[in-house]
């Protein structure tokens, strides 16, 4: 891509911001959390500008229907493939909100942000997640903790969710959370396969420096992102959450597999209750 065709780009997204914000601003006030829509073009735009193509696969959760969605993470490019696909919102490191432009957007996003070194900020974070489940939210929370390379799962992490069940609990709701794991990969690139030295162009992790990582990633040319949407967990008073935990990143996993098989579908998954840890609170396509 040439600079003037960059400069273009950037100039044209920056206008869909300058439209849009104030709408959402607007929206958030009057209509509070039905107000997603601007989010959700402001990616698409994006999307669209830099040719990225989102192909959808595997049953979402119905609208209206509150669920946490479980994610690997592969890199920044994550949130803005699943912020296109409805409204939403991520929960993300209390760092991001400061950061230049990625922190505003994060803001707008309705992002919860989780202070990682006061133990304490789980308990808000929580909170304010089981309010928004209560009220038929979609919640995306980045179970790994952080960016992977795009080759491995890293373990996913359980404190969230079982404190997300207690937060719904407190709500008066009846504690029932939907546990909606969710596979993102980048498996091509100009209609090619991505191979594993191209992958340091689209995974942002470790101690990448993010300007020459967006450079690499606008010369590389259009990328097709898959998101699949994995067999969804349900999860009670009596689940455990450590085994629910696993069971959305062995769903991950099996996903993530399915891309390169072709098979992403799955039947529902109900969680068991072992005698321990009971009660722990701690343009888009379609395949």
């Amino acid at each position: 891509m040439s600079r003037l065709g960059l400069a273009l780009r950037l100039a044209a997204l920056a206008l869909a911001f300058l439209v849009l914000a104030p709408l959402h601003l607007l929206a958030l006030r009057v209509l509070k959390r039905r107000s997603g829509l601007a989010p959700v073009l402001f990616h698409r735009t994006f999307l669209w500008l830099f040719s990225v193509r989102v192909i959808e696969s595997g049953t979402p959760p119905a609208p209206g229907e509150a669920a946490l969605v479980l994610s690997n993470h592969v890199s920044w490019l994550d949130i803005i493939a699943i912020g296109a696909l409805r409204p939403l919102s991520f929960v993300a490191k209390s760092e991001i909100r400061g950061w230049p432009v990625i922190g505003q957007l994060a803001i707008l996003q309705r992002t919860l942000f989780i202070d990682r070194a006061r133990r304490a900020a789980t308990a808000t974070v929580s909170a304010a997640m089981g309010h928004r489940l209560a009220n038929g939210e979609l919640v995306v929370l980045f179970a790994e903790g952080t960016t992977g390379d795009g080759t491995r799962l890293l373990p996913f992490r359980s404190s969230l969710v079982g404190a997300a069940r207690a937060a719904l609990q407190a709500e008066g709701d009846r504690g029932r959370v939907r546990l909606q794991p969710l596979a993102i990969t980048y498996p091509r690139r100009n209609g090619l396969p991505v191979v594993r030295s191209e992958r340091s162009e689209i995974a942002w992790y470790g101690d990448m420096e993010l300007a020459p990582h967006l450079a690499a990633f606008v010369q590389g040319g259009p990328i097709d992102v898959h998101v699949v949407w994995g067999a969804p967990i349900l999860f009670d008073a009596e689940s455990d959450r450590k085994v629910a935990t696993a069971a959305a990143e062995a769903e991950v996993r099996r996903a993530i597999q399915g891309v390169v098989t072709g098979r992403t579908g799955r039947e529902p998954v109900t969680v068991p209750a072992p005698a321990s840890d009971l009660g722990t609170m701690g343009g888009l396509s379609t395949a």
